[in-house]
């Protein structure tokens, strides 16, 4: 039987880019994959392995420049053509082009594959990710069959495959070479179930949730994985399960904002106290500081806490909290305060108001030279 056109496999142009490819590959390798072909797991598997074999080749430069010069030629008899991959004996062209598709080189591997790994996005407000905590999630995976207990039979009756005599790999010839592949009928497990599982179809897997508690340590970010080894799908037949990896968001926070170990937040005080200074009260994720405002604090002035910030997951060192002052406006006067408020405003009066307006002077300047500029 002919091979099909690998870029057919994949449902793309000759003209296809990298990424094209890949995404035609993800997408075939999804529609074709066993665990979602129930009941037709075989002819699944071949598609799928067809596709795998077309992306290990279209993916990479040198063989797809090969292949679109020979076509599969290239492959059965060691052609280089046309600035591709150059193999000097059979073991190259197995490790080369078959190794990622069967197992690795010409002999593959036994056994069912590991479990998939698999993700969780874990949501987490600022105060728990910068203490720790320990989270309670539930996850739909791939679990164990509790009634065969992952083997796949229902009496435990598994039997060394006829087709492969157990080996899990038989051979084929292409050209002058043979090769090995997973054999057809076991699906390169080397045994065969006799009587399948009626809970999971002999697949040994169920579809199900699973709890679990999660350690967030102190101080993780936005972006940040924690693997928990074994927590992923069960692995089919038997197999060792895969990990699962959870990544941690922090949701936004209404007064702290975190770059890195450090915090940001603005701190508003009155017309009077910026004029006046004063000491104000601040919060911060280890309670209430105080920073001192000096007599003519302006709007944007910074003050820096030490060691206000976060401790990091990584160095243990702990970040700085920034405090950013904001003037605030006064609003609803009462008569008195309006009263006075006319009283303080009459007394900037002539030239000598400006030296009570620090920016004044260098606002009035850049508009000057702005109205130059537009005139000239």
């Amino acid at each position: 039987m002919s091979k099909r056109d690998y870029y057919e496999v994949l449902g793309i142009s000759r003209t296809a880019t990298s990424d094209e490819v890949k995404v035609a590959y993800r997408r075939a390798a999804a529609k074709h994959h066993p665990d979602r072909n129930r009941g037709n797991e075989a002819t699944a598997e071949v598609a799928f392995k067809e596709c795998k074999e077309a992306y290990d080749v279209l993916s990479d430069e040198q063989k797809r420049r090969a292949y679109d010069s020979h076509g599969h030629a290239a492959f059965e008899h060691g052609m280089g053509g046309g600035g591709g991959p150059q193999f000097h004996d059979v073991g190259d062209i197995f490790g080369d082009i078959f190794g990622n598709i069967f197992g690795g080189g010409g002999g593959g591997s036994r056994g069912p594959r590991r479990g998939a790994d698999i993700g969780y996005i874990l949501e987490l407000d600022l105060e728990d990710a910068v203490a720790g905590v320990e989270k309670r999630i539930e996850i739909p995976t791939l679990l164990e069959c509790g009634t065969c207990k992952g083997s796949g039979s229902s009496d435990g009756k598994i039997e060394r495959c006829s087709g492969c005599n157990g080996m899990g790999q038989v051979r084929m010839q292409r050209g002058i070479f043979q090769m090995q592949q997973p054999c057809p009928q076991c699906h390169g497990r080397g045994q065969v179930i006799v009587n399948p599982c009626g809970a999971c179809h002999g697949n040994g897997r169920i579809h199900d949730e699973k709890t679990l508690d999660v350690k967030v340590p102190a101080g993780v970010d936005t972006g940040d994985r924690i693997r928990l080894s074994g927590e992923g799908e069960a692995g089919p037949a038997g197999a060792p399960a895969g990990d699962l990896y959870v990544e941690v968001r922090v949701r936004p926070h209404a007064i702290f904002e975190r770059d890195g170990d450090d915090l940001h937040c603005d701190v508003p005080i009155r017309i009077s106290q910026a004029a006046l200074g004063d000491e104000v009260r601040v919060p911060t994720l280890k309670g209430d500081a105080e920073i001192r405002i000096p007599a003519e604090t302006q709007t944007g002035k910074v003050f820096r806490l030490r060691g206000k910030g976060v401790k990091s997951v990584r160095s243990r060192s702990e970040g700085d909290l920034y405090c950013r002052v904001v003037v605030e406006t006064p609003v609803n006067l009462t008569a008195e305060q309006r009263e006075l408020l006319e009283q303080f405003e009459a007394t900037f009066v002539g030239e000598g108001a400006r030296r009570h307006s620090p920016k004044h002077s260098t606002f009035m300047d850049g508009v000057k030279g702005f109205w130059d500029r537009m005139v000239g």
